[in-house]
């Protein structure tokens, strides 16, 4: 008997060879089951940024930002080869923003990293680079510091972001995405408040014959820690791979998602 989304014919020509233990990137670590090739974005170079993230090495573990070990430690499947900080600050929604921020620095377009704070102020990374510095006192941003475009100078902008923004915020920025079958690389499952949450989308696939589409996230949360692919707990034997075709909820391990809780960055 067939439990999972996939048919019984899909399922019978799955192995546990999803994950390639040498790869290095999402795109490189992760297969596709056959019959599912990947899913390109023709309006944006974000998918394939993502899919090109460095990865630590197979069986890495995720650590919090004082270096203690994450509970529980069972819930991911790899992990991201990028900085948590010092500090309890990179958590869920800072990490969707970090992963979109890294990816508009790494490609200079300076002028559309921007978010926005908690109370409604603008923080635009131009601004910071241009040696403007918040003052929380008045809401006002005063020049302080010389004019600084290195990723020492982001990384200071990105923890700024991080202590007066949040997933309220960042929802409000985002756009929903009607259909969930319209999903992307790049797109947010998002709950804004508090407690809230977010996870990024980091690949899609897609069955052409079947067209049955696929998906993996990626997540930090609280305390602050590394960024990590999620194991799809609903399907073990397809892990990391998620399916649209998902009643009501979608279960991560850690937070459950609806359908009209996809959300997607503006590219303006």
């Amino acid at each position: 008997m067939c439990l999972s989304f996939l048919s019984c014919e899909s399922q019978t020509s799955i192995t546990n060879s999803i994950i390639n233990p040498i790869g290095k990137t999402i795109e490189t670590r992760f297969n596709v089951p056959s019959g599912f090739t990947r899913e390109d974005d023709n309006t944006s170079a974000f998918d394939n940024y993502l899919r090109s993230v460095s990865l630590k090495p197979n069986n890495s573990v995720v650590f919090t930002y004082n270096g203690s070990v994450k509970q529980p430690n069972d819930v991911y499947e790899a992990v991201l080869d990028i900085d948590v900080g010092e500090k309890d600050l990179q958590q869920c929604a800072d990490a969707v923003m970090r992963l979109r921020a890294e990816y508009l620095f790494e490609n200079k377009l300076f002028s559309k990293i921007h978010f926005n704070f908690t109370n409604g102020k603008a923080a635009e990374f131009t601004k910071y680079a241009d040696g403007f510095r918040y003052s929380l006192k008045t809401n006002t941003w005063i020049k302080t510091a010389e004019k600084d475009y290195s990723h020492k100078s982001f990384r200071n902008y990105m923890d700024l972001v991080f202590n007066y923004a949040g997933s309220l915020s960042l929802s409000r920025e985002l756009k929903p995405v009607v259909n969930v079958s319209e999903i992307k690389p790049g797109d947010v499952f998002i709950k804004g408040g508090s407690p809230g949450h977010a996870v990024m989308v980091m690949d899609v696939i897609k069955n052409e014959k079947t067209k049955e589409i696929l998906f993996m996230m990626a997540q930090s949360y609280m305390p602050a820690q590394d960024i990590h692919v999620l194991k799809n707990f609903n399907n073990k034997n397809n892990s990391p791979w998620y399916s649209i075709a998902f009643d009501g909820n979608l279960k991560t391990p850690e937070w459950t998602f609806t359908k009209n809780q996809l959300m997607r960055f503006s590219e303006d």
